[in-house]
Parts: C-alpha cells; sequence; structure tokens
C-alpha cells in the first residue's frame, strides 16, 4: 500500500489553487482568452521545478505563479507574459534551454525568457566588475522587447514581498538595490502603484522602527483625513454632478517612504508633513474628443469654489510625461486653511498612470500600441546612456540615473518646436540633442532672446538659440557642465579623436628629437623625458607634444645623456632600500591578518571593536543607535554608514556582495561627533538659554556653535559629542522647550 506524504498533497493543493487563481484573473480581464498556453506554460514550469524549496519552505513553482499574477493582475499584460513569467527561472534554474522553450512555446515567448535569463539574479551579479555590464545586458535586452522589463520588475516585486526569509546582509543588498534601480524603473515606466510598494517594502526592511512610527501615525489620523476629505469634496461634488459627468473621486494618500523622505530633506516632523493627502477626481470624457476639455472645465469649474494656487498648476494633459503619465494637477486653498492637490485625469489615463506603459498591451496582446512616441523617445534615451563610455559601475549607475529618471523640462527652439530635456540640463546639452555639430561648435546661447554661457541652466518654458562659429572646437572644461549622457559621450568621443591626432603628432616629434640626438627610443629614455615634465605616462608626453603645449630642447638633452653612473647608484639605492626592510618596520607593516568577515553574520559593533577595527564614515557619521551597515572596502577594511546614506545606496546597488548586517552593543562610552541645526524667533537672552539647556542640564560638551540671525529669525549649528541617538533626541526635546526655538533637527553636517 502506497503512503502519501501530507505535506507534498497540500503543496499540490496550494499549487493547483494558485494556478486556478491566476487563470480567473486573467478571465476577468479583456485580453484574447488565451487558456490553453498558459495552461501548457504553467505545467511545463511545474514539472521542471518539482521538488524545488524557496528559502521560505514554500514550492519553487510558487514564486513564478505570484510573478504571473502581478504580470496580469498589477501590470495588465496579456497571455504572452503570463506564460514568459511562469517560465521565466526555466533557463537558469533547470536543463532546459531557450531553444526547448522556443520549440514548445514559439519565438516571442522564448525571446522574453531569453532577456530575463539574462539578467537574473537581480540587475548585479555576484562579482562588482560585472554590474555594469550586467545593467548594459537589462537595457539592451529592454529595448528589443520592454515586456522583459516590465517582467523582471514584478519578479522584482515579488521578491520584496518575500524578503524576510533572507539573511539581514542580503536584505540590505536587495533592498539598496530596489531603491537605488527598480523603483525609479518603475516609476519611468508609469507603473506608480507599484513603485510606491517597492519604496515602502525596501524603507521597511532598512528602518523598520520609522517605519512603523510613521505607519501608527497615519492611523491614529485617518479619521481627521477622512473628515477633511468629505468636507473638502462635497462642494466638488455637486458642482461635478451640474456638469453631468461619470466620474468618481478618491483619497490618495502621501506613502510612508514619500513622508519618511519629505521628514529627512525638509528636517520636519510628521506633524509638519501637510500635504499628506491628495484628491483625485476621475471621469469618464462625454466623447473621446473632448476628453483634454473635460480636464480644464473641470478645472474651472472646481477653482470656482476653492482658490487655486497660483504657482502650482501642472499640466500634464497637454504635455504627458516621458511615461505617458497625463493629468492636470491644481492645488486649492481647503476651508481647514491647508493647501489640498487635486488630480483631475480620465479613466483612460488614470489606467495609464497606474500601468504606464503596459497599459499599451492592455487591448493588444500582440504588443504595439496607438502611440509609440514616447516609448521609443524612451528606449533612444537608453540605446544613448548605453554608447557613454563609462568604466566605472558606479559613474555608470549615476549616468543612469540621471538621465533615465531625472524629471524633464520643456524647452522650445526658436521656430516654437518644444522637446523634452531632463532638469538641469544646460544650454550645451540643448546643443547636442539638436545635432552633434551644432554642439561642438556651439560658442554660446541666447534664451529668451539673454545672451547666456554654455553652462547655463536652462528652464522648463525657455526658449533657446544656440550660437556657433566654424572656428570653436570643443573644449575639455565642457565635460565639467555637460549633464546629459548623449553630450558628455559625444564630447569625449571628439576629444578621444583629437588626442589620437595628437598623439600621432607628438610621436613624430618624439622619434625626430631621438634620432637627432643619436638616442634610442627605449622605454626608459621616453619615461625620463615625460617625469622630467611632471607627466604621468608616455600618453601624456605624446599629446602635450602633438598640441605644443610642450617644445623639446635643450633641458631634455642635458636629462638624456646624464652619467650612466648617476642612474647605476639611484638603482642600487633601489634595490637595497626595496629588498632590505629594517626588522622593525617589518613587525610594524606585516601586521597578522584579521579575523577573516563572514558577511552572513550580524557585525556586533563595540566600544573595543570600533577603536580598532573600524571606521565611521565622513559622508553621514552615524552614531550608535543609528540604523547601519558595515562596507569591505578594496583595502579589506570595514567602513560603517548610515543605511540611508547616499554613498551606502550606491554601495548596496553596486557592491552588495561586500555589505555587512551590522548592529550597536555600545554601553555610553564612546563619544561622537553631531550637528544639531536650531533655528526660531531672535529674542534676548536665547543663545544664553541655549548653552544652559545642553551644558548644564544634560552634561554635554559642546565643540562649536554658530548662529546668525536675520530679520528677526535665528538659525545655527551646534556641534556636540554624544553617546548615542538617545542623547540626540533627548538634547532636540529640551531645545523645543525653550521658548521661541521652533526647529530642531540633527543634520550631516
Amino acid at each position: 500500500m502506497e503512503i502519501v506524504n501530507s505535506k507534498e498533497v497540500s503543496d499540490e493543493e496550494m499549487i493547483e489553487q494558485s494556478f486556478q487563481e491566476l487563470l480567473n484573473d486573467y478571465l476577468k480581464t479583456k485580453h484574447r482568452k488565451r487558456v490553453e498556453i498558459i495552461t501548457k506554460a504553467f505545467n511545463f514550469a511545474n514539472q521542471a521545478h518539482k521538488g524545488i524549496k524557496r528559502q521560505s519552505g514554500e514550492p519553487y513553482i510558487m514564486h513564478p505563479l505570484s510573478v504571473a499574477k502581478i504580470v496580469c493582475n498589477e501590470i495588465g499584460l496579456g497571455s504572452t507574459s503570463i506564460c514568459s513569467a511562469l517560465l521565466h527561472d526555466v533557463v537558469e534554474d533547470t536543463d532546459y534551454t531557450v531553444e526547448d522553450i522556443e520549440n514548445i512555446f514559439g519565438p516571442k515567448i522564448a525571446h522574453i525568457v531569453d532577456g530575463l535569463t539574462k539578467i537574473s539574479g537581480g540587475i548585479f551579479g555576484d562579482k562588482a566588475s560585472a554590474q555594469a555590464e550586467n545593467f548594459k545586458k537589462l537595457l539592451l535586452t529592454m529595448s528589443d522587447d520592454i515586456r522583459v522589463i516590465l517582467i523582471k520588475v514584478a519578479d522584482r516585486l515579488h521578491n520584496m514581498r518575500t524578503l524576510g526569509s533572507l539573511l539581514p546582509n542580503k536584505q540590505f543588498k536587495i533592498a539598496g538595490e530596489t531603491l537605488y534601480i527598480y523603483a525609479p524603473l518603475a516609476n519611468r515606466l508609469g507603473l506608480n502603484q507599484i513603485k510606491t510598494e517597492l519604496e515602502n517594502l525596501s524603507f521597511r526592511y532598512e528602518h523598520p522602527e520609522e517605519y512603523q512610527e510613521i505607519e501608527e501615525k497615519l492611523t491614529a489620523t485617518a479619521a481627521e483625513r477622512d473628515e477633511v476629505f468629505n468636507v473638502f469634496t462635497a462642494p466638488i461634488r455637486i458642482q461635478l454632478d451640474k456638469m453631468g459627468l461619470k466620474y468618481r473621486i478618491v483619497a490618495r494618500v502621501k506613502s510612508i517612504y514619500s513622508i519618511w523622505n519629505k521628514m529627512q530633506t525638509k528636517h520636519v516632523p510628521f506633524e509638519e508633513v501637510y500635504d499628506l493627502l491628495a484628491v483625485r477626481v476621475i471621469f469618464d470624457p462625454l466623447n473621446e474628443e473632448e476628453e483634454l476639455n473635460d480636464c480644464f472645465d473641470i478645472y474651472v469649474s472646481i477653482s470656482k469654489i476653492y482658490k487655486p494656487h497660483p504657482d502650482r498648476l501642472r499640466d500634464w494633459v497637454s504635455h504627458p510625461k516621458a511615461n505617458g503619465y497625463q493629468a492636470l494637477h491644481v492645488t486649492l486653498m481647503g476651508n481647514n486653511g491647508q493647501w489640498i492637490e487635486v488630480q483631475i485625469r480620465s479613466e483612460r489615463m488614470n489606467d495609464v498612470a497606474e500601468q504606464g506603459f503596459a497599459a499599451h498591451w492592455k487591448y493588444k496582446e500582440g504588443g504595439g500600441s496607438e502611440d509609440d512616441g514616447e516609448l521609443e523617445k524612451w528606449l533612444r534615451t537608453i540605446k544613448e546612456i548605453l554608447d557613454d563610455p563609462q568604466p566605472d559601475a558606479i559613474d555608470f549607475l549615476d549616468t543612469i540615473k540621471l538621465n533615465l529618471f531625472a524629471s524633464e523640462i520643456f524647452v522650445f527652439t526658436p521656430k516654437g518646436e518644444i522637446k523634452t530635456m531632463p532638469q538641469n540640463s544646460t544650454a550645451l546639452d540643448f546643443a547636442f540633442s539638436l545635432h552633434t555639430d551644432l554642439g561642438s561648435h556651439c560658442i554660446g546661447a541666447k534664451v529668451n532672446h539673454k545672451l547666456v554661457p554654455l553652462s547655463h541652466k536652462l528652464e522648463s518654458g525657455d526658449q533657446v538659440e544656440i550660437l556657433t562659429s566654424k572656428s570653436q572646437r570643443v573644449q575639455p572644461s565642457w565635460e565639467v557642465f555637460a549633464t546629459t549622457a548623449k553630450a558628455r559621450a559625444k564630447i569625449a568621443a571628439i576629444l578621444k579623436k583629437e588626442q589620437k591626432n595628437f598623439q600621432k603628432e607628438g610621436e613624430a616629434i618624439l622619434l625626430d628629437f631621438l634620432s637627432k640626438e643619436e638616442i634610442g627610443p627605449e622605454a626608459a629614455s621616453i619615461e625620463k623625458i615625460y617625469k622630467f615634465h611632471n607627466l604621468k605616462s608616455r600618453e601624456e608626453l605624446l599629446t602635450a607634444l602633438g598640441n605644443k603645449s610642450i617644445i623639446l630642447g635643450e633641458s631634455d638633452k642635458n636629462e638624456l645623456k646624464e652619467k650612466q653612473s648617476g642612474n647605476w647608484k639611484k638603482y642600487l639605492m633601489f634595490s637595497f632600500g626595496s629588498g632590505n626592510k629594517d626588522p622593525k618596520e617589518k613587525l610594524e607593516t606585516d601586521k597578522e591578518p584579521q579575523e577573516k568577515i563572514n558577511p552572513k553574520k550580524v557585525l556586533k559593533l563595540t566600544e573595543e571593536t570600533i577603536q580598532k577595527n573600524y571606521m565611521m564614515a565622513d559622508c553621514c557619521q552615524p552614531i550608535p543607535g543609528d540604523d547601519v551597515l558595515g562596507y569591505i572596502d578594496e583595502n579589506e577594511r570595514i567602513i560603517i554608514h548610515k543605511r540611508q546614506c547616499p554613498v551606502a545606496i550606491k554601495l548596496k546597488s553596486s557592491y552588495g556582495n561586500r555589505i555587512i548586517a551590522t548592529s550597536w552593543d555600545t554601553h555610553k562610552t564612546l563619544s561622537f561627533l553631531v550637528y544639531i541645526y536650531v533655528k526660531g524667533i531672535d529674542s534676548v537672552g536665547l543663545l544664553n538659554e541655549i548653552t544652559q539647556v545642553i551644558s548644564q542640564q544634560l552634561n554635554v560638551n559642546i565643540r562649536k556653535l554658530a548662529i546668525e540671525t536675520n530679520d528677526g529669525i535665528f538659525e545655527g549649528k551646534i556641534q556636540l559629542y554624544v553617546h548615542d541617538v538617545e542623547d540626540v533626541k533627548q538634547i532636540c526635546d529640551n531645545l523645543l522647550k525653550v521658548n521661541n526655538v521652533k526647529l530642531v533637527t540633527r543634520v550631516e553636517s
């Protein structure tokens, strides 16, 4: 008699139930009902992954099923993408090949699965040197079929939802990578809900206490917000009913991560984040042609009820964002004295806002859409970035961030043609965006008919005319103020080409000089010359000779004809100096290697280890109580960073395999320097009160204090020595009790 394992039965039931849920969700969509191919893909993947478990202990097939559900429900893709999601790990984790997938499921699904396999294991592999290359691979694949990246984002979302089963150092790596790459990528693709969830999940793992604190405060103030929403929207509903529109009004509460981000950047407490609530008016247009006019009609009608903010009308209806986002944003003054943002959008616009480019496939499974213009523009940007010669992984990621995720500005040509540029673009960037020849010969620009230099930063609405001269050449200094990938790539390429020409000329000059002096072109002779001119390499010397910044003469001859004995003596000193170290010196430098760090364990930061083995990062100056992590640098030193420090975010994304989870184990014996920022209303004796609170009440040592007043407002910075975050909190709380002190917060420097 065969005994059936009840765990296996329950696993089988769980898998079958999950698959049925996926099918039911798919059948509710407007896509063609291709149930057969989805069932075939599920059976194939289920068989391929049979017996394999995830780290959480559940059957592996539950992961592809979950990703397929996200692809179907949250991104809105059809059967091709659902099948690809179900099969996305088959080629990487089993013996099946892409050819097998193609034979069974056809070339389209095979192509997407191949793209997903190439970029598996997150954007970055375990080796730091391969990271930028992997990212390029991801973007190249994406430019073939954008569904690859949409499924990859779904894959990352499910990984983030199940991150709890991983080790802490892995959690930091994945959360950091998510915040640095995937959340902005989801944003750029217009996947607004997914972007928000990725940010919140990353934040929850990196700063669990702050996350919980904000969550509790949001829950506590929910009833109050509901009341504000109901009172604010009641007259709007009456007005919209009069217009005869079919509509719905929904409240949008700022995400926990966005709230925390604002608290950090603006140095304000939760209670002073006033834009927690926004209102969305989503309507069905009377007819498709009137969609745009309806948005403005709604704006005009609600502006009669509440006063609009003159500087806060955002028209994304006439000029959609690069990710396809369309809406009209207006900020109105509510009866409670607070500004409330209202977002006006049609049901179609709302669809695109929530699902972005994925909405293009919503009704047409084979791909393609009515408006591929923005999509094509985005893919062109990616290709330009890939052409940018960035050797270093972090530089490359910064370029990606700079261009792909930048906010946009709208700039006009002299003829009134509109061009979209990344924020912070300069006149030089604009010139290169129009044409390489225009960029390489530009001498200046006229912005709104006023003459400006090439480094002038453009703003939305500027009309820009580029001025050129045939005699103008690309200058090395241009690399400093070019911000777009295209401009930087073109400038680097032109300078490189010029340098090669100079080096060619320089080589002819050098060989001519050496042959006249009857000296052979040995490396040692050439090294003498470039070192004599304080240059670092033969290439630098050749360039300098070619562009005539160096002219060889008598002094070079004398240097080359120096007596051989002098060289011999130098050589002897060098060889003895390097080979026979003083024994004491050997003891100093050849210390015993430190015990090997195990990145899988949580590193305890004690008084002894902090003083002996670890370094506190200068960029963020962490102190006990801060959420921190460790980074093993190239010299095997461990540097402690705050988890939200911009440098740490880059390190998590680019060198995730060197990240160590850390925790404090100190007991108020070590002192750390912190900076406290204070602001308030100036009054007599205020400085004396502040110093009394710090020095006498709290017995804290002040290192430096700088306060200045302007028009009755004072602000200043105080450098103090503290033991931990608790000390900082106590100092801030006590200073806020001082009359006329309105804001106290810890800052980086």
